[in-house]
């Protein structure tokens, strides 16, 4: 008998590995990256994608307009295709990056023609698959070709596309990207075997019915990810908020059917830690990501992911996700879903263009 979730457990824990070919690749691209860079001199960078790497262009663009200093902003594939009006600013030079795993979703394809017909932009795509027609298509591309995957929920494809997302945009930043993001692949394989049995101790709480997963900055894209990934192969009750926005209404879900999952960010720890200790306070369990500890007291309820990567947060950013997909692929195995193969789902979405009449 084939064991369910066998090929997302090993695209999860093969993730170190594919990060560090990823790296060496990506070493091979940065002229190309460069060359593309100068011609394009954009005013603002456009970050596109659906589902998942929809919630990659979100993280990309902040990471993009952090480091760059060019605007960037992140918009659904479709609606480039349905609402170009709200997308596009007359006589402003936009690069545009189309992320992409397959390389052939329809409405990321229909988003690159159009960009290319309405505006003669130039276009850079991040894929797995170096000769897809997105690929093909754009003027440039970062292929993550180790990390192609038989499953249908993306595990280490997002996690590789993301690496590359961040060596883009620390390149394009001027920084020393090779040494900066070097220990990436050690912190990950340190990460997934300190948690491992804590992501199959929770994902597995029969006591657990509700996840949330709360992110703000580089890490909201991260978090909706999270929730994604909850949703795509337990089909478990899933929510992302921004971290402080919970409050604003979903608080009401929280009780002592709740896992809380807040990933931390340097700069707004102490808000956010004190959202997880108000919904500690209504019964919740929390789960808290962060580099150096969340600062809340330990308890029976309260568990605790400590990166210690030492690296700067734009170059960590990718490290919360790792252990949260352990996460959900238990809370699948616990649900008795196949996370290989979850239901109504398939790996690509094709449709009949959006371009059509």
């Amino acid at each position: 008998m084939v064991k369910h979730g066998k090929h997302t457990y090993s695209e999860i824990m093969s993730q170190p590995a594919v990060w560090e070919t990823t790296l060496t690749d990506f070493e091979a691209q940065i002229p190309d990256v460069n060359t593309l860079w100068q011609r394009a001199r954009p005013q603002r960078v456009l970050f596109t994608g659906c589902g998942s790497t929809h919630y990659l262009s979100m993280a990309a663009a902040n990471l993009c307009q952090a480091l760059t200093g060019i605007p960037a902003q992140a918009r659904p594939a479709s609606e480039l295709v349905l609402f170009p009006d709200l997308v596009y600013a007359a006589g402003e030079d936009t690069l545009l990056v189309a992320i992409s795993r397959s390389g052939t979703t329809t409405e990321t394809l229909d988003a690159l023609a159009l960009f290319k017909s309405r505006t003669g932009g130039r276009a850079l795509t991040i894929t797995c698959y170096g000769d897809s027609p997105l690929s093909t298509g754009a003027d440039a591309r970062l292929v993550a070709a180790a990390a192609q995957e038989q499953s249908v929920a993306q595990t280490r494809s997002f996690s590789s596309m993301a690496v590359l997302v961040q060596a883009l945009c620390g390149t394009l930043a001027g920084l020393p990207v090779a040494s900066l993001l070097a220990p990436l692949p050690g912190l990950c394989d340190r990460l997934l075997t300190d948690y491992h049995d804590l992501a199959r101790e929770l994902g597995g709480s029969p006591d657990i019915e509700r996840f949330f997963f709360l992110g703000s900055g580089f890490l909201y894209g991260i978090a909706a990810e999270a929730m994604l990934k909850m949703k795509e192969m337990s089909l478990s009750y899933s929510e992302a908020y921004h971290s402080l926005e919970f409050r604003h209404g979903p608080m009401s879900m929280a009780n002592e059917r709740t896992l809380m999952t807040g990933l931390l960010s340097e700069p707004a720890q102490a808000h956010e830690a004190k959202v997880l200790r108000e919904m500690h306070a209504r019964g919740a369990t929390i789960l808290a990501e962060s580099e150096r500890g969340s600062g809340l007291a330990p308890g029976e309820r309260t568990h605790e992911v400590t990166l210690a990567s030492d690296l700067p947060a734009w170059a960590r950013t990718i490290l919360y996700l790792p252990v949260l997909h352990l996460l959900a692929y238990y809370r699948a195995i616990a649900n008795g879903q196949n996370p290989d193969r979850p239901a109504h789902l398939e790996a690509v979405v094709w449709l009949d263009s959006l371009l059509s009449d």
